[in-house]
């Protein structure tokens, strides 16, 4: 799980997911945030509009109302009849009943939704004209729309929306009521009232205008704060009195507990109107459009897995195949051949890799053949054979293809195989090197192997900058290395790999200590490594090794075993400590130069020794 985590096609596709991702998230979000914001625009403006025209309807039917009452009043023969006390003469009585109903009549029929209009007088007298005879109520006088209207300095009041008549005691049918006095035109003195009842349905018609959705209710107030009419079944009065009142007239939009109230003031009138919307009618068309974005940002993030699979795949596929190729180089089968088609660097990088590999086998194949005795001598002839300069151009021709196409990873491994191409095919006699070009060796190959084993190896290379020109053998430490990246820490299977490089001095001896925590060796194999070691060192044995050497292609640890007793002697050279699961330490055991008068360290060319 962890190697595919670091594989490249793990990080190109979930890099391309969550690229697409984030572009369709950040898309549908503004958009349904833009959509939201036009929405509750379009909403407060449609119920601005929507309470204006209701605020005019309002005005138009109530200024009826009040000019119906005023042609009542200023009639000259109703005024004069209530103004003048009653006679004592029934006929006198009976033609102003007559001519005061007549009046009334003619009010009547001149409005279709008029249910009755009753007028009372101070002496207790009542007129009536409606569609069936009435029974006033006897106690009309102490209630309390009868109180508001002689209240009233003369204008209209509008008493509000009843679920039965208020002074008929036998109709039951729902009336809008309003009223006024009267008053005797000579003195200015209240004479009496005068009540309408009209049908109520242009009222809550009008009130139905202002919903705006299934759910909502519209509130009827007087200029006082009292409930007059309201499409709700049930009205709560004390959470009415939270709710905004507008002012001078102005229409207010606000959000009250998760509803949208509409308010305006009704001039004519000084009622208040109120119109409270839940947000669950209000907010349908935004969960539509939520619901479209979430099933189409569905949709696109599937389409970019499946594009992202696509392009990772066609991306890191030549690259495994590659990769692979490289590890069969790697324990040595240098007949393969790795035909691909992807992009033109990477087919590049393949066709030049073929090429590579195939020179490098027929080099092997030349260096088999050739004498173990003269294994530098066959380096130089590796050399000679294999035109470096043509493998230097085209791993740096590669690293630059790489380098534009931004695949850093990858051109530093092959400018870290350029430089060590370079590094081992640059033989001298004697082919003895300092401490710090075999660091900066093993730095590129390490390069390598970390990259190989895609983050399962940590390195730690800490070699004092002291130690950097004391001379070694060219080679020391790559086989070394190799072995134990090989053997011990590429079969880990259970936890990361570790390798450390470090120097301890001891006794004018320094000691390269190559330590990993692989898998470690049997006690019987650790003892017979050490065995072949030790025997190394008699010259009478070369023969018995020659065909280990053989196998290890003349750079394993019996041939660096040699070259070191070679170049500083007999006491000097390899050795092995290993436990079992714990890991393997080599030690590489060389003398320390001489120095300087300043205590400074030179490097010093010993002689080769035989």
């Amino acid at each position: 799980m962890t190697r595919g985590f670091h594989s490249i096609q793990y990080r190109l596709f979930v890099l391309f997911l969550v690229s697409m991702s984030a572009i369709v998230l950040t898309v549908s979000i503004l958009y349904y945030n833009r959509t939201t914001v036009q929405f509750h625009q379009k909403i407060s403006d449609l119920s601005k509009q929507n309470v204006a025209q209701t605020a005019g309807l309002f005005d138009l039917l109530l200024k009826g109302y009040d000019s119906l009452s005023k042609s009542v009043i200023g009639n000259n023969d109703f005024a004069r009849i209530l103004s003048n006390p009653t006679v004592d003469s029934p006929a006198v009585d009976y033609f102003n009943e007559q001519a005061i109903t007549n009046i009334l009549a003619a009010a009547f029929l001149s409005q279709e939704d008029l249910i009755g209009i009753h007028v009372l007088t101070d002496k207790g007298k009542v007129y009536n004209y409606s569609n069936f005879a009435s029974v006033v109520d006897p106690m009309y006088g102490e209630s309390k729309w009868y109180g508001e209207i002689k209240a009233s300095t003369g204008s209209m009041v509008w008493l509000g929306v009843f679920n039965h008549s208020i002074i008929d005691q036998v109709d039951d049918r729902s009336v809008f009521a309003f009223g006024r006095p009267i008053y005797d035109l000579n003195n200015h003195k209240p004479v009496g009232i005068m009540l309408f009842e009209t049908d109520p349905q242009a009222i809550m018609s009008a009130m139905d205008n202002l919903k705006l959705g299934e759910h909502s209710e519209v509130y009827l107030m007087s200029g006082e704060g009292e409930l007059l009419s309201t499409t709700s079944d049930s009205a709560d009065e004390s959470w009415l009195s939270l709710l905004p009142h507008p002012q001078d007239g102005v229409p207010v939009v606000e959000e009250h507990n998760n509803q949208l109230v509409v308010a305006s003031q009704l001039p004519f009138a000084n009622w208040t109107v109120l119109s409270v919307t839940p947000d669950r009618d209000l907010n349908v068309e935004l969960m539509e459009t939520k619901r479209f974005l979430i099933i189409v940002g569905a949709i696109l993030v599937l389409v970019s897995v499946l594009i992202a699979t696509v392009f990772s795949r066609t991306l890191s596929s030549p690259l495994k195949r590659l990769i692979n190729e490289m590890k069969q180089v790697e324990i040595g089968n240098f007949r393969g051949s790795l035909n691909v088609t992807s992009y033109r660097e990477i087919n590049s990088l393949v066709a030049s890799f073929n090429q590579m590999v195939n020179q490098i086998a027929d080099l092997i194949e030349r260096v088999k053949v050739a004498s173990v005795s003269e294994k530098n001598a066959e380096l130089q002839a590796l050399q000679s054979q294999v035109n470096p300069h043509f493998l230097y151009n085209t791993l740096d021709m590669i690293y630059w293809m790489l380098d534009e196409k931004g695949h850093d990873r990858l051109g530093e491994v092959v400018l870290s195989l350029s430089r060590l191409f370079r590094y081992s095919s640059h033989w001298v006699d004697g082919a003895a090197v300092t401490l710090g070009e075999e660091i900066e060796q093993i730095q590129h190959y390490l390069t390598i192997i970390v990259t190989r084993l895609e983050g399962r190896l940590a390195v730690d290379v800490d070699v004092d900058e002291a130690w950097s020109r004391v001379p070694v053998p060219k080679m020391t430490l790559q086989p070394v290395i190799e072995n134990a990246v090989k053997y011990g820490l590429e079969p880990l299977v259970d936890r990361p790999g570790a390798l450390r490089v470090y120097i301890e001095e001891e006794e004018r001896q320094l000691r390269i200590m190559v330590a990993d925590n692989g898998v470690g060796m049997e006690s019987e194999t650790l003892d017979a490594l050490n065995a072949m070691l030790q025997r190394a060192k008699d010259d009478t044995a070369r023969d018995v090794d020659e065909e280990s050497e053989r196998r290890e292609g003349g750079i394993g640890l019996v041939n660096l075993q040699r070259r070191l007793q070679h170049m500083f002697g007999e006491s000097y050279g390899v050795e092995l400590i290993s436990t079992r699961d714990l890991g393997t330490t080599a030690i590489i055991t060389i003398p320390v130069p001489p120095q300087k008068e300043g205590g400074a360290l030179y490097a010093y060319e010993y002689p080769y020794r035989g």
